[in-house]
């Protein structure tokens, strides 16, 4: 692993690394992870490549950093289409491949593998027990796209009809003290609790013991948090937005909410809390749908998926 450059301008920096590495061993292919920012690692090298694609910010970087540096991510994104079109492509679901065919990619060079869940972690463990009141449930980054805010508005909503439910928030992140501003203004900070980062082994207690989880952020990749939970028996809300969308079977594992609408947020959470007979049908269906989704699977078809790059080496699509 080598760390070069800063957050912003990392792209730039990789340049002279990839250039120095590439000299040093015989590769078979180059892959390239674009996560924000592309490294147009193919303008130097003629090697195989596969670009992975979780998903474009696109005009939601603009809400998680100043104006300056989002343009600057928003135009990187925008000149992917032009000097990557004829580049194999791994997208983590048919959303981002959706994204990628918008920006002019051609489906051919696109393969959507999901991502899979540790199944020896994530999994019922009959001595963890649900909490005895209604917990619901953030796991995740504290970032503002996130939209961590959704679900603390929603909150009071809940706690008219459910007065004895608590939000319990587990994650670290830069939009941590607003939130908890947040919370005192709406003056609900006795119902909220803010964990900071833990460990693998207390976030499966947590998605053991809760009730609920929500994840409302504007955009996503894909939603693993989701599948987490589920393969702990806990049902999943999610806005229905790219990516959160495929990862949450409405009616079955869970509810999507229209994103922004803290009312249908509220809605969702309610029923879910307050229905017991749907709560466990959903844990059921939940925990059948997580198994669907396990690393040796995407091993296998990551796999096979790099064979494939390797053995076309002019690296245009098949």
């Amino acid at each position: 692993i080598i760390r070069k450059g800063s957050w912003f301008v990392f792209n730039f920096s990789a340049f002279w690394e990839i250039k120095k590495i590439l000299k040093q061993e015989k590769w078979d292919l180059v892959i390239e992870d674009i996560n924000k920012l592309p490294f147009y690692s193919h303008l130097w090298h003629n090697l195989p490549l596969l670009v992975i694609v979780h998903h474009f910010f696109d005009k939601a970087i603009f809400r998680e950093v100043n104006p300056i540096f989002g343009t600057y991510v928003f135009l990187s994104e925008r000149s992917v289409p032009g000097l990557y079109r004829n580049k194999r492509f791994l997208a983590v679901s048919e959303s981002t491949k959706e994204e990628l065919l918008k920006r002019g990619i051609p489906e051919e060079g696109i393969k959507v593998i999901y991502c899979g869940i540790d199944h020896r972690l994530f999994k019922v463990n009959p001595e963890l027990k649900k909490d005895p009141f209604p917990t619901i449930l953030y796991l995740g980054r504290l970032k503002k796209y996130k939209s961590v805010d959704l679900l603390i508005k929603a909150l009071p909503l809940v706690l008219d009809k459910v007065p004895e439910a608590r939000l319990v928030i587990v994650g670290e992140g830069d939009y941590k003290t607003e939130l908890q501003n947040l919370s005192r203004n709406l003056e609900s900070q006795d119902k909220i609790v803010f964990t900071g980062f833990v460990d693998s082994q207390t976030k499966v207690e947590w998605l053991h013991r809760a009730w609920v989880t929500v994840y409302p952020s504007i955009k996503e990749g894909w939603g693993l948090t989701n599948i987490e939970a589920n393969a702990c028996g806990t049902p999943a809300i999610a806005s229905d937005v790219p990516g959160l969308r495929e990862s949450v079977l409405p009616g079955k594992t869970g509810f999507l909410f229209r994103y922004g609408d803290e009312q249908d947020l509220a809605d969702k959470i309610i029923r879910i809390i307050t229905d017991n007979e749907l709560r466990e049908r959903f844990s059921r269906e939940g925990i059948l749908w997580a198994s669907n989704f396990s690393w040796d699977k995407v091993v296998s078809e990551v796999e096979e998926l790099l064979q494939d790059v390797v053995g076309n080496r002019s690296n245009s699509r098949p």
